[in-house]
């Protein structure tokens, strides 16, 4: 058997995507920008995505920009919202516990000679909006805040936060990273006054390579790529045809089932949380020098707490990819953390940090995440191998 537990790092693409794709790629496969029918097709595939897309968010078709995905979203809020309003200030505001694709932007910027705060997060992984009112200052021109954290699930009060800045400072720019949440939670971004929306595609069955920035009519930011002028100049580059069309079914037929797999994944988050603490019923604690720890620590919230397809959970005293490996040869698939921080080169997870986790908690770490098509029976079938298999790793765990 195997069981895919790691969709929060990718999902397989839907079989309407995959012939969607292949049809832009194969038979309408004109440039938009001609003028010829071959074209005036391919451009029916761009509009028809945006109206998909800005109906789910109930905005305007004109607010959508197709990206390379989140990471590139992610970099033209920031860097083209900084610069389009850096004569008002240049100082910026981000959480502690954010994405790479928005903490190295903010690093880039900084070396630019913006300020940034990042906000400290409780060990919930929450931010404080008390924090955030006062981080705001009078040159404050923007602000950043993740809907759902990618690692632990963690929901961050991103409307009360909207809500926050608009009474404070109504030109303070708003971006949320909404990578892991869309699709996943109801997102009204003019309710939630949101001005800069990221998505990525491959993380709702779509193509990777594909993903939109919202952009409000009511503000501006500056390109990063220029060229031919596709976009309204704002995002040049022939368009990335398959990679939208993908988008837009994927959107769809998301937005066609959102109820329905809202409820699934909480089922299989309980499922795997009730799983998970039995496990850890049924070991003795781990003696780490002074300190005792129970066999499994849940880092996720349970309920509508926290996001539905997320579970993060610590295994003291088995390092996690030691675990997340031999899952891997029982054909069970999860992560150590986001799947774009598991470099080499990177520290360990700042998110684990941030919250606080103690030293033997950090490199025991596994993320198991859920998409709509995740059955009882691979959860079942991933807590059987976990009962098997921790005892026998912990014998090795130095105490």
């Amino acid at each position: 058997m195997e069981a895919y537990l790691d969709n929060s790092a990718t999902t397989r693409c839907l079989e309407s995507v995959k012939d969607i794709v292949v049809k832009t790629m194969m038979e309408d496969y004109g440039n938009p920008s001609s003028k010829h029918m071959k074209g005036v097709e391919a451009e029916h595939y761009l509009k028809d995505a945006r109206e998909i897309i800005a109906k789910s968010l109930k905005v305007n078709e004109k607010e959508i920009y197709f990206t390379s995905g989140g990471t590139e979203s992610n970099n033209w809020a920031l860097i083209g919202g900084a610069y389009a309003k850096r004569r008002a200030g240049k100082h910026l505001i981000t959480t502690a516990v954010e994405h790479a694709a928005v903490l190295m932007p903010m690093q880039f910027l900084q070396e630019q000679g913006y300020e940034i705060t990042f906000l400290p997060v409780d060990e919930k992984g929450h931010i404080s909006l008390e924090d955030l009112e006062h981080a705001i200052r009078e040159d404050t021109i923007l602000v950043s805040v993740m809907m759902v954290n990618n690692e632990i699930g963690a929901i961050e009060p991103v409307a009360e936060a909207g809500a926050l800045l608009k009474k404070k400072n109504p030109d303070i720019l708003f971006h949320v990273d909404a990578i892991q949440a869309y699709g996943k939670l109801p997102i009204y971004p003019k309710k939630m006054n949101i001005d800069l929306l990221s998505v990525s595609g491959h993380k709702i069955h779509g193509p990777k390579g594909s993903g939109f920035l919202y952009v409000s009519d009511k503000v501006h930011i500056r390109p990063l790529i220029y060229g031919g002028g596709q976009q309204k100049g704002m995002r040049s580059g022939t368009d990335n045809v398959p990679g939208a069309a993908g988008l837009g079914e994927a959107a769809k037929q998301t937005f066609a089932h959102f109820e329905e797999s809202y409820a699934h994944f909480l089922e299989l988050k309980e499922r795997m949380i009730d799983g998970l603490e039995q496990i850890g019923r049924e070991m003795e604690v781990l003696h780490a020098g002074k300190k005792e720890y129970p066999a499994v620590i849940v880092n996720s919230q349970r309920g509508e707490a926290g996001a539905p397809h997320i579970v993060s959970a610590s295994f003291p005293g088995v390092r996690s990819e030691v675990l997340l490996h031999a899952l891997e040869e029982k054909g069970i698939y999860v992560s150590s953390g986001s799947a774009c921080s598991s470099n080499k080169k990177l520290p360990v997870s700042t998110v684990l940090k941030e919250i606080h986790m103690e030293q033997p908690l950090l490199e025991s770490t596994l993320r198991f995440s859920f998409s709509r098509f995740t059955t009882d029976e691979e959860v079942d079938y991933a807590l059987a191998a976990l009962r098997e298999l921790l005892p026998v790793l912990r014998r090795y765990a130095r105490h």
